[in-house]
Protein backbone atom coordinates (compact mmCIF):
# COMPACT_ATOMS: atom_id res chain seq x y z
CA UNK A 1 0.00 0.00 0.00
CA UNK A 2 2.63 2.47 0.50
CA UNK A 3 3.36 2.81 -3.03
CA UNK A 4 -0.23 3.88 -3.73
CA UNK A 5 0.13 6.22 -0.42
CA UNK A 6 3.34 8.02 -2.07
CA UNK A 7 2.04 8.08 -5.58
CA UNK A 8 -1.20 9.61 -3.95
CA UNK A 9 0.22 12.13 -2.29
CA UNK A 10 1.98 13.53 -5.46
CA UNK A 11 -1.07 13.49 -6.73
CA UNK A 12 -2.21 16.13 -4.10
CA UNK A 13 -5.13 13.65 -2.82
CA UNK A 14 -6.85 13.54 0.87
CA UNK A 15 -4.07 10.84 2.66
CA UNK A 16 -7.05 8.97 4.06
CA UNK A 17 -8.59 7.90 0.99
CA UNK A 18 -6.16 5.37 -0.08
CA UNK A 19 -7.64 3.12 2.53
CA UNK A 20 -10.88 2.51 0.14
CA UNK A 21 -8.48 0.32 -2.00
CA UNK A 22 -8.07 -3.17 -1.92
CA UNK A 23 -5.18 -5.09 -4.00
CA UNK A 24 -5.34 -8.67 -4.78
CA UNK A 25 -2.28 -9.94 -5.38
CA UNK A 26 -0.89 -12.29 -7.44
CA UNK A 27 2.48 -13.83 -7.22
CA UNK A 28 4.35 -14.00 -10.56
CA UNK A 29 3.05 -11.33 -12.48
CA UNK A 30 5.31 -9.21 -14.15
CA UNK A 31 8.69 -11.06 -12.86
CA UNK A 32 11.57 -8.92 -12.56
CA UNK A 33 14.23 -7.71 -10.43
CA UNK A 34 13.06 -4.51 -9.67
CA UNK A 35 10.04 -4.14 -8.13
CA UNK A 36 7.58 -3.31 -11.08
CA UNK A 37 4.62 -5.28 -9.83
CA UNK A 38 4.52 -2.68 -7.11
CA UNK A 39 4.98 0.42 -9.37
CA UNK A 40 2.19 -1.10 -11.74
CA UNK A 41 -0.35 -1.90 -8.95
CA UNK A 42 0.41 1.55 -7.19
CA UNK A 43 -0.35 3.62 -10.57
CA UNK A 44 -3.55 1.49 -11.69
CA UNK A 45 -4.72 2.26 -7.95
CA UNK A 46 -4.56 5.75 -7.63
CA UNK A 47 -5.96 6.54 -10.99
CA UNK A 48 -9.30 3.95 -9.88
CA UNK A 49 -8.90 5.79 -6.75
CA UNK A 50 -9.29 9.26 -9.00
CA UNK A 51 -11.92 8.48 -10.58
CA UNK A 52 -13.91 6.86 -7.67
CA UNK A 53 -13.16 10.54 -6.02
CA UNK A 54 -14.58 12.30 -9.33
CA UNK A 55 -17.57 9.90 -8.92
CA UNK A 56 -18.46 10.80 -5.13
CA UNK A 57 -17.86 14.38 -5.93
CA UNK A 58 -20.38 14.49 -9.05
CA UNK A 59 -23.11 12.18 -7.60
CA UNK A 60 -22.68 13.79 -3.98
CA UNK A 61 -22.06 10.80 -2.36
CA UNK A 62 -20.56 10.94 0.71
CA UNK A 63 -18.29 8.30 0.59
CA UNK A 64 -15.68 7.74 -2.02
CA UNK A 65 -16.20 3.96 -4.21
CA UNK A 66 -14.30 0.80 -2.40
CA UNK A 67 -11.50 0.63 -5.61
CA UNK A 68 -10.35 -3.23 -6.35
CA UNK A 69 -6.55 -3.65 -7.94
CA UNK A 70 -6.42 -7.09 -8.92
CA UNK A 71 -2.59 -7.54 -10.16
CA UNK A 72 -3.62 -9.97 -12.62
CA UNK A 73 -5.82 -7.47 -14.42
CA UNK A 74 -3.07 -5.15 -14.13
CA UNK A 75 -0.40 -7.22 -15.66
CA UNK A 76 -2.73 -8.16 -18.29
CA UNK A 77 -3.46 -4.44 -19.20
CA UNK A 78 0.33 -3.78 -18.50
CA UNK A 79 0.93 -5.79 -22.01
CA UNK A 80 -1.71 -5.08 -23.64
CA UNK A 81 -0.28 -4.34 -27.12
CA UNK A 82 1.18 -8.42 -26.73
CA UNK A 83 -2.29 -9.77 -25.83
CA UNK A 84 -3.88 -7.70 -29.16
CA UNK A 85 -5.49 -9.85 -31.93
CA UNK A 86 -7.39 -8.32 -35.02
CA UNK A 87 -8.72 -10.79 -36.64
CA UNK A 88 -6.31 -14.48 -35.02
CA UNK A 89 -3.82 -11.86 -36.44
CA UNK A 90 -0.65 -10.98 -33.59
CA UNK A 91 1.02 -7.52 -34.18
CA UNK A 92 4.69 -7.23 -34.50
CA UNK A 93 5.94 -4.80 -31.57
CA UNK A 94 9.16 -4.01 -32.76
CA UNK A 95 10.46 -2.96 -36.31
CA UNK A 96 13.38 -4.89 -37.17
CA UNK A 97 16.16 -1.96 -36.17
CA UNK A 98 14.45 -1.37 -33.31
CA UNK A 99 16.78 -3.34 -30.89
CA UNK A 100 20.05 -3.31 -28.85
CA UNK A 101 23.37 -3.68 -30.93
CA UNK A 102 26.79 -3.93 -29.72
CA UNK A 103 29.11 -0.95 -30.02
CA UNK A 104 32.94 -1.22 -29.58
CA UNK A 105 32.92 -0.58 -25.77
CA UNK A 106 29.18 -1.41 -25.01
CA UNK A 107 25.39 -1.70 -25.73
CA UNK A 108 22.97 0.58 -27.51
CA UNK A 109 19.67 0.54 -28.23
CA UNK A 110 17.70 2.37 -31.24
CA UNK A 111 13.90 2.94 -32.08
CA UNK A 112 13.15 2.73 -35.72
CA UNK A 113 9.59 1.86 -35.79
CA UNK A 114 7.87 4.52 -37.91
CA UNK A 115 9.56 4.95 -41.25
CA UNK A 116 10.87 8.71 -40.52
CA UNK A 117 12.76 7.34 -37.76
CA UNK A 118 14.04 4.24 -39.49
CA UNK A 119 15.72 7.14 -42.20
CA UNK A 120 16.78 9.42 -39.57
CA UNK A 121 18.71 6.29 -38.05
CA UNK A 122 20.37 4.77 -40.92
CA UNK A 123 21.28 8.94 -41.79
CA UNK A 124 23.10 9.14 -38.70
CA UNK A 125 24.87 6.49 -39.63
CA UNK A 126 25.94 7.04 -42.68
CA UNK A 127 23.98 3.93 -44.43
CA UNK A 128 21.84 4.04 -47.55
CA UNK A 129 18.12 3.70 -47.12
CA UNK A 130 18.23 0.14 -47.78
CA UNK A 131 20.67 -1.13 -45.18
CA UNK A 132 19.86 -4.51 -43.30
CA UNK A 133 19.92 -4.84 -39.85
CA UNK A 134 23.85 -6.69 -40.55
CA UNK A 135 24.65 -3.72 -42.33
CA UNK A 136 23.74 -1.67 -39.05
CA UNK A 137 25.02 -4.20 -36.67
CA UNK A 138 28.67 -3.77 -38.47
CA UNK A 139 28.22 0.08 -38.63
CA UNK A 140 27.85 0.16 -34.88
CA UNK A 141 30.15 -2.83 -33.96
CA UNK A 142 33.36 -0.47 -35.06
CA UNK A 143 31.53 2.70 -32.89
CA UNK A 144 31.86 3.50 -29.11
CA UNK A 145 28.57 3.72 -27.73
CA UNK A 146 27.91 7.18 -26.84
CA UNK A 147 29.39 8.25 -30.25
CA UNK A 148 26.88 6.13 -32.34
CA UNK A 149 24.02 7.94 -29.65
CA UNK A 150 25.28 11.50 -30.51
CA UNK A 151 25.64 10.73 -33.98
CA UNK A 152 21.96 9.29 -34.38
CA UNK A 153 21.11 12.17 -32.65
CA UNK A 154 22.18 14.55 -34.30
CA UNK A 155 20.40 13.31 -37.29
CA UNK A 156 17.11 13.09 -35.49
CA UNK A 157 17.04 9.51 -35.09
CA UNK A 158 16.97 7.81 -31.77
CA UNK A 159 19.67 5.48 -30.23
CA UNK A 160 20.20 5.91 -26.52
CA UNK A 161 24.50 4.25 -25.61
CA UNK A 162 23.28 1.81 -22.05
CA UNK A 163 24.49 3.47 -18.85
CA UNK A 164 24.71 1.79 -15.50
CA UNK A 165 22.63 2.89 -12.81
CA UNK A 166 25.15 4.52 -11.19
CA UNK A 167 26.47 6.47 -14.54
CA UNK A 168 22.83 7.58 -14.93
CA UNK A 169 22.59 9.19 -11.19
CA UNK A 170 25.47 11.51 -12.11
CA UNK A 171 23.93 12.15 -15.13
CA UNK A 172 23.34 16.12 -15.35
CA UNK A 173 19.64 15.33 -16.56
CA UNK A 174 19.02 12.38 -14.36
CA UNK A 175 19.95 15.32 -11.00
CA UNK A 176 17.26 17.13 -12.85
CA UNK A 177 14.82 14.87 -13.00
CA UNK A 178 14.94 13.36 -9.66
CA UNK A 179 14.78 16.78 -8.32
CA UNK A 180 11.51 17.07 -9.50
CA UNK A 181 8.08 15.41 -7.72
CA UNK A 182 6.51 12.21 -9.54
CA UNK A 183 3.60 14.62 -10.82
CA UNK A 184 4.19 18.34 -11.34
CA UNK A 185 0.72 20.26 -10.94
CA UNK A 186 0.27 23.72 -10.97
CA UNK A 187 -2.36 26.78 -11.73
CA UNK A 188 -1.31 28.58 -15.39
CA UNK A 189 -4.44 30.67 -15.08
CA UNK A 190 -7.37 31.76 -13.16
CA UNK A 191 -10.99 30.94 -13.78
CA UNK A 192 -14.49 30.14 -11.56
CA UNK A 193 -14.87 26.85 -9.54
CA UNK A 194 -15.93 24.71 -12.41
CA UNK A 195 -19.51 23.13 -11.72
CA UNK A 196 -20.04 19.99 -13.08
CA UNK A 197 -23.20 18.52 -13.94
CA UNK A 198 -24.11 16.16 -11.04
CA UNK A 199 -24.64 12.25 -12.58
CA UNK A 200 -27.54 10.24 -11.98
CA UNK A 201 -26.95 8.08 -8.67
CA UNK A 202 -28.95 5.28 -10.23
CA UNK A 203 -26.47 5.44 -13.36
CA UNK A 204 -24.89 1.98 -14.30
CA UNK A 205 -22.38 2.07 -14.70
CA UNK A 206 -20.75 4.93 -12.67
CA UNK A 207 -19.19 7.16 -15.31
CA UNK A 208 -17.09 9.92 -13.50
CA UNK A 209 -16.02 11.54 -16.11
CA UNK A 210 -19.33 11.78 -18.60
CA UNK A 211 -19.79 14.13 -20.53
CA UNK A 212 -16.27 16.06 -20.48
CA UNK A 213 -14.50 16.71 -23.97
CA UNK A 214 -10.78 15.46 -23.96
CA UNK A 215 -8.58 16.80 -26.88
CA UNK A 216 -5.97 13.93 -27.31
CA UNK A 217 -3.13 14.94 -28.75
CA UNK A 218 -0.87 12.14 -27.94
CA UNK A 219 1.33 9.14 -29.36
CA UNK A 220 3.19 6.60 -28.58
CA UNK A 221 2.20 4.62 -25.42
CA UNK A 222 1.98 6.69 -22.24
CA UNK A 223 -0.32 9.11 -23.37
CA UNK A 224 -2.99 7.18 -25.42
CA UNK A 225 -2.94 5.22 -22.60
CA UNK A 226 -4.32 7.96 -20.46
CA UNK A 227 -6.57 9.09 -23.22
CA UNK A 228 -7.87 5.51 -23.37
CA UNK A 229 -8.81 5.49 -19.61
CA UNK A 230 -10.40 8.77 -19.61
CA UNK A 231 -12.48 7.22 -22.22
CA UNK A 232 -13.29 3.86 -20.49
CA UNK A 233 -14.64 6.84 -17.48
CA UNK A 234 -17.24 8.15 -19.85
CA UNK A 235 -15.02 11.20 -21.67
CA UNK A 236 -15.81 12.42 -25.09
CA UNK A 237 -12.01 11.36 -26.66
CA UNK A 238 -11.03 12.82 -29.88
CA UNK A 239 -7.59 11.88 -30.81
CA UNK A 240 -5.93 13.95 -33.38
CA UNK A 241 -3.14 13.39 -35.86
CA UNK A 242 -1.65 15.26 -38.50
CA UNK A 243 -2.96 13.45 -41.43
CA UNK A 244 1.23 13.34 -42.87
CA UNK A 245 2.06 11.71 -39.79
CA UNK A 246 -0.50 8.27 -39.50
CA UNK A 247 0.12 6.50 -36.72
CA UNK A 248 0.80 2.43 -36.70
CA UNK A 249 -1.81 0.43 -37.19
CA UNK A 250 -1.54 -1.78 -34.42
CA UNK A 251 -0.81 0.39 -31.51
CA UNK A 252 -3.92 2.65 -32.70
CA UNK A 253 -6.14 -0.31 -31.82
CA UNK A 254 -4.42 -1.35 -28.70
CA UNK A 255 -4.78 2.12 -27.83
CA UNK A 256 -8.08 3.19 -29.26
CA UNK A 257 -10.53 2.10 -27.06
CA UNK A 258 -13.02 4.24 -26.14
CA UNK A 259 -11.48 7.28 -28.61
CA UNK A 260 -13.05 8.68 -31.95
CA UNK A 261 -9.53 9.42 -34.29
CA UNK A 262 -9.62 12.25 -36.63
CA UNK A 263 -6.48 13.92 -38.51
CA UNK A 264 -6.20 17.79 -38.31
CA UNK A 265 -3.16 19.61 -39.33
CA UNK A 266 -2.56 22.69 -36.61
CA UNK A 267 -0.58 24.85 -39.01
CA UNK A 268 -3.46 24.07 -42.33
CA UNK A 269 -6.43 24.00 -40.01
CA UNK A 270 -6.20 26.29 -37.23
CA UNK A 271 -9.39 27.63 -37.16
CA UNK A 272 -11.22 24.45 -36.46
CA UNK A 273 -8.82 23.22 -34.03
CA UNK A 274 -9.63 26.38 -32.30
CA UNK A 275 -13.57 25.75 -32.44
CA UNK A 276 -12.46 22.33 -30.71
CA UNK A 277 -10.52 24.12 -28.06
CA UNK A 278 -13.68 26.54 -27.51
CA UNK A 279 -15.36 23.92 -26.07
CA UNK A 280 -12.75 21.54 -24.69
CA UNK A 281 -12.81 20.35 -20.97
CA UNK A 282 -9.14 18.73 -21.11
CA UNK A 283 -5.84 18.90 -23.57
CA UNK A 284 -3.35 16.40 -23.45
CA UNK A 285 -0.02 16.05 -25.40
CA UNK A 286 2.36 13.62 -25.95
CA UNK A 287 4.94 15.31 -28.34
CA UNK A 288 8.43 16.40 -26.98
CA UNK A 289 8.56 19.88 -24.81
CA UNK A 290 7.97 22.41 -26.85
CA UNK A 291 7.27 20.75 -29.68
CA UNK A 292 3.61 22.14 -29.78
CA UNK A 293 4.25 25.65 -27.74
CA UNK A 294 4.68 27.23 -31.58
CA UNK A 295 0.94 26.54 -32.22
CA UNK A 296 -0.24 28.39 -28.95
CA UNK A 297 -0.15 24.83 -27.17
CA UNK A 298 1.72 25.57 -23.77
CA UNK A 299 -0.52 25.17 -20.46
CA UNK A 300 0.24 29.24 -20.29
CA UNK A 301 -1.37 29.92 -23.97
CA UNK A 302 -4.37 27.46 -23.68
CA UNK A 303 -5.50 28.72 -20.50
CA UNK A 304 -5.41 32.07 -21.90
CA UNK A 305 -7.86 30.82 -24.57
CA UNK A 306 -9.73 28.41 -22.98
CA UNK A 307 -10.17 29.69 -18.81
CA UNK A 308 -10.60 26.74 -16.45
CA UNK A 309 -8.65 23.91 -19.17
CA UNK A 310 -6.93 21.28 -17.70
CA UNK A 311 -3.73 20.43 -19.63
CA UNK A 312 -1.99 17.10 -18.64
CA UNK A 313 1.73 16.65 -20.85
CA UNK A 314 3.66 13.78 -21.02
CA UNK A 315 6.94 12.90 -22.28
CA UNK A 316 10.41 10.80 -21.80
CA UNK A 317 12.61 12.50 -20.63
CA UNK A 318 11.35 15.52 -18.46
CA UNK A 319 10.51 19.44 -19.97
CA UNK A 320 14.21 20.69 -18.24
CA UNK A 321 17.40 19.85 -18.34
CA UNK A 322 19.66 18.92 -21.42
CA UNK A 323 17.14 16.27 -22.19
CA UNK A 324 14.62 18.13 -22.03
CA UNK A 325 13.71 18.56 -25.62
CA UNK A 326 15.17 15.29 -26.90
CA UNK A 327 12.38 12.41 -28.40
CA UNK A 328 12.57 8.90 -26.51
CA UNK A 329 10.00 6.12 -25.77
CA UNK A 330 10.22 3.60 -23.05
CA UNK A 331 12.54 1.28 -24.15
CA UNK A 332 15.16 3.92 -24.75
CA UNK A 333 14.69 5.54 -20.84
CA UNK A 334 14.84 2.18 -19.45
CA UNK A 335 18.55 1.84 -21.33
CA UNK A 336 19.30 5.24 -20.19
CA UNK A 337 18.43 4.44 -16.84
CA UNK A 338 20.57 1.53 -15.86
CA UNK A 339 17.30 -0.53 -15.93
CA UNK A 340 18.39 -2.02 -18.70
CA UNK A 341 21.57 -3.07 -16.90
CA UNK A 342 19.89 -4.22 -13.48
CA UNK A 343 17.41 -6.22 -15.87
CA UNK A 344 20.28 -7.53 -18.03
CA UNK A 345 22.86 -10.72 -17.78
CA UNK A 346 26.13 -10.45 -17.61
CA UNK A 347 26.39 -10.87 -21.34
CA UNK A 348 23.85 -8.66 -22.61
CA UNK A 349 21.18 -6.04 -21.33
CA UNK A 350 17.95 -7.02 -20.69
CA UNK A 351 14.16 -5.30 -20.50
CA UNK A 352 10.93 -5.13 -17.84
CA UNK A 353 8.71 -7.49 -18.09
CA UNK A 354 6.41 -4.70 -19.72
CA UNK A 355 6.54 -1.49 -21.35
CA UNK A 356 5.83 -0.29 -17.75
CA UNK A 357 7.80 3.40 -17.82
CA UNK A 358 4.72 3.71 -20.76
CA UNK A 359 1.99 2.22 -18.97
CA UNK A 360 2.04 3.21 -15.48
CA UNK A 361 3.06 7.00 -16.68
CA UNK A 362 -0.08 6.58 -18.67
CA UNK A 363 -2.03 5.73 -15.90
CA UNK A 364 -0.71 8.70 -12.96
CA UNK A 365 -1.42 10.82 -16.00
CA UNK A 366 -5.10 10.10 -15.95
CA UNK A 367 -5.44 10.34 -12.28
CA UNK A 368 -3.68 13.75 -12.45
CA UNK A 369 -6.17 14.65 -14.96
CA UNK A 370 -9.23 13.10 -13.04
CA UNK A 371 -7.52 14.49 -9.70
CA UNK A 372 -7.17 18.37 -11.34
CA UNK A 373 -11.24 17.87 -12.20
CA UNK A 374 -12.58 17.14 -8.53
CA UNK A 375 -10.05 19.92 -6.97
CA UNK A 376 -11.40 22.46 -9.87
CA UNK A 377 -14.90 21.70 -8.79
CA UNK A 378 -14.07 23.24 -5.42
CA UNK A 379 -11.14 25.91 -6.20
CA UNK A 380 -11.42 26.56 -9.65
CA UNK A 381 -8.50 27.80 -11.94
CA UNK A 382 -6.99 26.80 -15.20
CA UNK A 383 -5.22 23.15 -13.84
CA UNK A 384 -1.70 21.35 -15.91
CA UNK A 385 -0.60 18.48 -14.88
CA UNK A 386 3.17 16.96 -15.86
CA UNK A 387 4.96 13.88 -16.07
CA UNK A 388 8.00 12.12 -17.76
CA UNK A 389 9.20 8.80 -17.80
CA UNK A 390 12.68 9.38 -16.62
CA UNK A 391 10.36 10.18 -13.39
CA UNK A 392 8.53 7.11 -13.03
CA UNK A 393 12.00 5.46 -13.75
CA UNK A 394 13.28 7.22 -10.85
CA UNK A 395 11.04 6.25 -8.84
CA UNK A 396 10.89 2.40 -9.42
CA UNK A 397 14.30 2.31 -8.95
CA UNK A 398 14.97 4.13 -5.49
CA UNK A 399 11.46 4.42 -3.74
CA UNK A 400 9.75 1.90 -5.28
CA UNK A 401 13.12 -0.25 -4.72
CA UNK A 402 13.54 0.46 -1.53
CA UNK A 403 10.24 -0.71 -0.47
CA UNK A 404 10.67 -3.74 -2.57
CA UNK A 405 13.62 -4.12 0.16
CA UNK A 406 11.75 -3.31 3.43
CA UNK A 407 8.80 -5.89 2.46
CA UNK A 408 11.42 -9.06 1.65
CA UNK A 409 11.21 -9.57 5.36
CA UNK A 410 7.45 -10.29 5.03
CA UNK A 411 6.89 -11.46 1.25
CA UNK A 412 3.34 -10.90 -0.43
CA UNK A 413 0.82 -13.80 -0.26
CA UNK A 414 -2.13 -13.55 -2.75
CA UNK A 415 -3.82 -15.48 -4.84
CA UNK A 416 -2.54 -17.55 -7.76
CA UNK A 417 -1.72 -16.71 -11.10
CA UNK A 418 -2.57 -18.94 -14.08
CA UNK A 419 -2.18 -16.59 -16.90
CA UNK A 420 -3.76 -13.52 -18.48
CA UNK A 421 -6.93 -14.99 -20.00
CA UNK A 422 -9.33 -13.98 -17.32
CA UNK A 423 -8.54 -10.50 -18.17
CA UNK A 424 -9.23 -10.85 -21.96
CA UNK A 425 -12.11 -10.13 -23.87
CA UNK A 426 -13.27 -10.00 -27.22
CA UNK A 427 -15.41 -8.28 -28.96
CA UNK A 428 -16.44 -7.38 -32.86
CA UNK A 429 -14.80 -3.44 -34.50
CA UNK A 430 -14.59 -1.98 -37.50
CA UNK A 431 -10.89 -3.24 -37.51
CA UNK A 432 -12.26 -6.50 -37.02
CA UNK A 433 -12.69 -9.45 -34.23
CA UNK A 434 -10.60 -7.74 -31.21
CA UNK A 435 -9.08 -10.20 -28.72
CA UNK A 436 -7.79 -7.59 -26.15
CA UNK A 437 -7.22 -6.76 -22.55
CA UNK A 438 -10.05 -5.89 -20.71
CA UNK A 439 -9.11 -2.67 -18.63
CA UNK A 440 -7.73 -2.95 -14.86
CA UNK A 441 -9.23 0.44 -13.57
CA UNK A 442 -11.76 -0.97 -11.41
CA UNK A 443 -13.81 0.63 -8.23
CA UNK A 444 -17.82 -0.10 -6.94
CA UNK A 445 -20.62 1.09 -9.47
CA UNK A 446 -17.88 1.86 -12.34
CA UNK A 447 -17.18 0.20 -16.09
CA UNK A 448 -15.72 -2.90 -16.73
CA UNK A 449 -15.12 -2.24 -20.07
CA UNK A 450 -15.04 0.09 -23.23
CA UNK A 451 -18.33 1.61 -24.33
CA UNK A 452 -16.83 1.67 -28.13
CA UNK A 453 -13.99 -0.48 -29.58
CA UNK A 454 -11.13 1.19 -31.35
CA UNK A 455 -11.83 2.80 -35.07
CA UNK A 456 -9.95 3.11 -38.16
CA UNK A 457 -7.09 5.69 -37.80
CA UNK A 458 -8.23 9.34 -38.99
CA UNK A 459 -12.01 7.69 -39.82
CA UNK A 460 -13.77 10.57 -37.80
CA UNK A 461 -14.62 14.28 -38.50
CA UNK A 462 -12.88 16.70 -36.30
CA UNK A 463 -15.62 17.72 -34.86
CA UNK A 464 -17.26 17.06 -30.82
CA UNK A 465 -20.36 14.82 -31.10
Amino acid sequence: MTGIKYAWSALGGDPSLPARVTTVTRAGTLPAHLPVRRLARACVGVCALAAAELGARRTGAATVPAVRVDDGAVAAAFTSERHLLLDGRAPVPFAPLSRFWRAADGWVRTHANYPHHRARLLGGLGLPGDASPEDVAARIAGRPALEVEDAVLGAGGLAVALRSPGEWAAHEQAVTVAARPLVERGHPGTAHARVLPPLDTGATPLLPAAGLRVLDLTRVLAGPVATRTLGLLGADVLRLDAPWLPELPDLHADTGFGKRSATLGLTTDRAAFEELLASADVVVTGYRPGALDRFGLSPEALAERRPGVVVAQVSAWGAYGPWGGRRGFDSLVQVATGIAEIEGTADRPGALPAQALDHGTGYLLAAGVLRALTEQSYDGGSRFVRLALARTAHWLMTEMAEEKAEAESAPERGEPHEGPDAWLAEKDSALGRLRYARPPVSFAGGPADWARPPVPWGSDPARWT
